[in-house]
């Protein structure tokens, strides 16, 4: 299964998606440059009780790995990196990771970007909302985005929204996810890059799934659960303020269409 998962969760080698909706083909459209969606997960874990503290999760008392993911906009994950612990925050993750000569981190082109909330930072390759504005979908169903910042958030969590539904498929297909059998950790950890690797064949093939059919179309309403608040990376000052540039760009281009 390790073998079939380096096979088949690999990156995509072209922009042309095949499920995807006019909604969303119409949002990508905004976020031209975008390649994907970037996010963390947390799976449930059996471990040692004299490792549990760092596998707690968010103050819940159960343990649960951390789960970095990359999905493109069918639903599809092009990279997945399993073990973390549970509370480790999802901006150390992902900085780690893509730090590691050994993870095969699929670093996008110079002029591409992967989509990501504010647990991230927002610079060269990963594109993250307006901090301190509304984001999530559920804020906006009593009052609609008025400003281009909220503007922007709502648009790009419409988009971004991909990966909490593939992440949805995942979970409601695999129930041992939730509730982890008692394995060797390294195993847990197998066993959820498996279920990866069977999520992606069930989607590259084309096979008709119920699952994937009840998600497609359905807009996954999160709060940030996962990373806490923002946890101080330090990336490359030059890549940040190429970012911020690009999102300005993007929110007053939405805007000035939505005033027109």
């Amino acid at each position: 299964m390790m073998s079939f998962a380096r096979e088949i969760i690999v990156p995509t080698s072209s922009d042309e998606t095949t499920n995807i909706s006019e909604r969303h083909q119409r949002l990508k459209a905004i976020f031209p440059g975008a390649i994907g969606a970037l996010d963390g997960t947390l799976v449930h874990a059996v471990v040692p009780t004299n490792q549990q503290n760092c596998y707690r999760g968010r103050g819940k008392g159960v343990c649960y790995q951390n789960v970095l993911g990359i999905c493109d906009f069918d639903m599809i994950f092009t990279f997945v990196w399993a073990g973390w612990e549970g509370i480790a925050h999802d901006s150390r993750v992902l900085k780690e990771v893509a730090s590691n000569p050994t993870s095969g981190f699929p670093f996008p082109p110079p002029d591409k970007y992967y989509l990501c909330d504010a647990a991230y930072t927002n610079t060269r390759g990963f594109l993250t909302p307006y901090r301190n504005t509304r984001y999530w979908l559920a804020d906006f169903r009593r009052r609609r985005p008025i400003s281009k910042e909220e503007r922007f958030n709502h648009a790009h969590a419409q988009l971004r929204n991909v990966i909490e539904r593939a992440y949805g498929v995942l979970k409601a297909r695999f129930p041992i996810l939730k509730q982890m059998a008692p394995y060797p950790f390294p195993v847990q950890r197998d066993v959820v890059i498996a279920c990866f690797a069977v999520h992606n064949f069930i989607r590259k093939y084309n096979i008709q799934d119920e699952l994937f059919m009840g998600f497609e179309e359905m807009n996954m309403v999160t709060h940030n659960v996962q990373g806490g608040g923002s946890e101080s990376i330090e990336w490359g000052l030059e890549d940040t303020e190429y970012m911020t540039t690009l999102r300005n760009q993007i929110a007053n281009q939405l805007f000035s269409t939505a005033s027109n």
